[in-house]
C-alpha cells in the first residue's frame, strides 16, 4: 500500500488507479454512513419536521402561496386547514426500512461536499497544473449549487407535488391513502433531482474545458434545451403548467449562466494561447 501511495500519478498502473479509486469510494461511504447514523438517531427531527413538513399546511411555501392568493382575492387549495390524505405503512418492515434508507440519503446530501472532495482528490492529479489552478473553488461552488438545488426542491417542487397529488381525486368515492415509501420517494426525488439539475454550470464548465461545448453551440440549441428543460420539469413536478414553469425558470436561468461561463472559459483559453504564441515568438527571435 505505501509503495503505491508514493508513486507519481502518471506512473501508476491501471490496477493502482483502481485501488486508489476504491479507497476514495470507501472513505466517501464511511462519511455517508457516519452522517447517516447521526440522522438515524435524529428520527423525530428527520421525519416529523423535515420529511413530513410539506404535508402540513403551516409549511412556509403553503403560507406564501396562500398569502398571494388572498391578496389577489382568489380561493386557493394552499389555504386549506389540512391536506386530504393519510400516510400508511402496509409492510412489516416498512417503517424500519424507510428509517434506514432516509438516513442514508440524508447522509449523502449532508456529506455531498466531502464526497466531492474525495472524487476531486482522485481526478485532480491527472490534470495539468494550470487546469488545477483554474478549477480552484470547484468543491465550494459545486456544493453551494447542489444545496441551492436541494432547498429549491424541498421548498418549491416537493410541496407543489405533494399538494397537487394529495388533493387530486378522480371521484369522491376514492380516498387518498398513500404508502410511506411512495410519499418519501416523492420528497427524495424532488430534492435530489433539483440538486443535480443545479450542477449544470459546473458540468458546462468542464465540458467547455475539454472542448465538447461552446457558447455558440449552446445558443444554437437553446430551443432544444428549452424543450428538454420542460420535459425534465414535467418529470419531477405534478402535471400542471404552473408547477412546471416554476421549476423551469431557475433551470433556464442556470442555462443562460452556463453560456456565460462557457464563453468566459473560452476567452481565458484564447488569452493563454496568445501569450504562449508571443512567448514562443520571443524565444525564436532570441
Amino acid at each position: 500500500m505505501s509503495s503505491k501511495a508514493t508513486k507519481p500519478h502518471n506512473e501508476m498502473s491501471f490496477l493502482d488507479h483502481l485501488e486508489e479509486l476504491r479507497w476514495h469510494l470507501i472513505r466517501s461511504t464511511v462519511a455517508i454512513v457516519i452522517i447517516g447514523s447521526a440522522a438515524f438517531l435524529m428520527k423525530d427531527f428527520i421525519f416529523d419536521t423535515v420529511i413530513f413538513g410539506p404535508k402540513k399546511m403551516d409549511f412556509p411555501t403553503y403560507k406564501l402561496f396562500c398569502d398571494i392568493a388572498t391578496y389577489f382575492g382568489f380561493d386557493s387549495a394552499f389555504c386549506a386547514e389540512k391536506l386530504p390524505f393519510t400516510i400508511q405503512s402496509r409492510l412489516m418492515s416498512g417503517q424500519f426500512s424507510a428509517h434506514i434508507w432516509t438516513s442514508i440519503w440524508a447522509g449523502f446530501i449532508v456529506g455531498f461536499p466531502y464526497v466531492l472532495y474525495e472524487m476531486w482528490k482522485f481526478i485532480s492529479p491527472g490534470l495539468y497544473e494550470k487546469e488545477r489552478k483554474s478549477s480552484r473553488g470547484f468543491i465550494l461552488i459545486a456544493s453551494l449549487l447542489f444545496f441551492m438545488g436541494v432547498l429549491f426542491g424541498y421548498y418549491v417542487v416537493a410541496p407543489l407535488s405533494i399538494n397537487f397529488l394529495g388533493t387530486y381525486q378522480v371521484s369522491s368515492e376514492v380516498t387518498n391513502e398513500f404508502d410511506l415509501a411512495s410519499y418519501i420517494s416523492t420528497v427524495r426525488a424532488s430534492v435530489i433531482a433539483c440538486g443535480i439539475l443545479f450542477e449544470l454550470p459546473i458540468i458546462i464548465f468542464f465540458l467547455t474545458k475539454v472542448g465538447l461545448v461552446t457558447p455558440e453551440i449552446m445558443k444554437k440549441y437553446r430551443k432544444i434545451a428549452l424543450v428538454i428543460v420542460l420535459i425534465l420539469s414535467a418529470v419531477i413536478t405534478p402535471p400542471d403548467v404552473a408547477s412546471q414553469i416554476i421549476v423551469a425558470i431557475p433551470v433556464l436561468v442556470l442555462y443562460q449562466v452556463s453560456i456565460y461561463i462557457s464563453g468566459m472559459v473560452l476567452r481565458k483559453e484564447r488569452k493563454k494561447a496568445e501569450k504562449e504564441k508571443k512567448s514562443n515568438k520571443n524565444v525564436k527571435s532570441n
